[in-house]
């Protein structure tokens, strides 16, 4: 149901809307400020651990990628970020046939840095690092092969 108001009513309900506002804004006003000095601070930043900047491939104990190339970052990924190419290969031994990963091609420039691929992985093959400083004047530089 609509309010009416009286002539007064109105103005005493405009200032105390004003009044509102003005108490919000001066008590943002008067909280201290926190403002990183980039890029001279590059040094002493500390980004959040939790922090997405670029995916990476870490290494196992022999130096080695753990990626066993089944495919499962690149299917989850919803805008074709990772582009898996692989070779079939025969164990001597087994004689068994297995895919080998060929190159694990990322192209940070469309990634939107959900981590379904990451979450994904059976092997942790792949993890998001912290280094945000990606700026490049071609978008061609920011499609990176991730394997050795």
């Amino acid at each position: 149901m609509e309010q009416k108001f009286t002539y007064i009513g109105k103005i005493a309900d405009t200032i105390k809307s004003l009044a509102t506002g003005l108490s919000v804004t001066m008590k943002e006003f008067f909280t201290p400020k926190v403002t990183e000095q980039y890029p001279e601070n590059r040094k002493t930043l500390k980004i959040s651990d939790r922090h997405r900047a670029m995916l990476y491939m870490p290494l196992d104990e022999e130096g080695n990628n753990r990626c066993i190339a089944c495919g499962l970052c690149q299917s989850n990924c919803p805008n074709g970020t990772i582009t898996i190419k692989t070779r079939t290969v025969v164990d001597q031994e087994t004689g068994k046939s297995k895919k080998v990963l060929e190159e694990y091609i990322y192209d940070l420039g469309s990634c939107m840095y959900c981590q379904l691929c990451v979450n994904v992985c059976p092997k942790d093959a792949i993890a998001f690092n912290n280094c945000f400083e990606n700026a490049v004047f071609d978008r061609n530089k920011l499609i990176i092969k991730l394997n050795k």
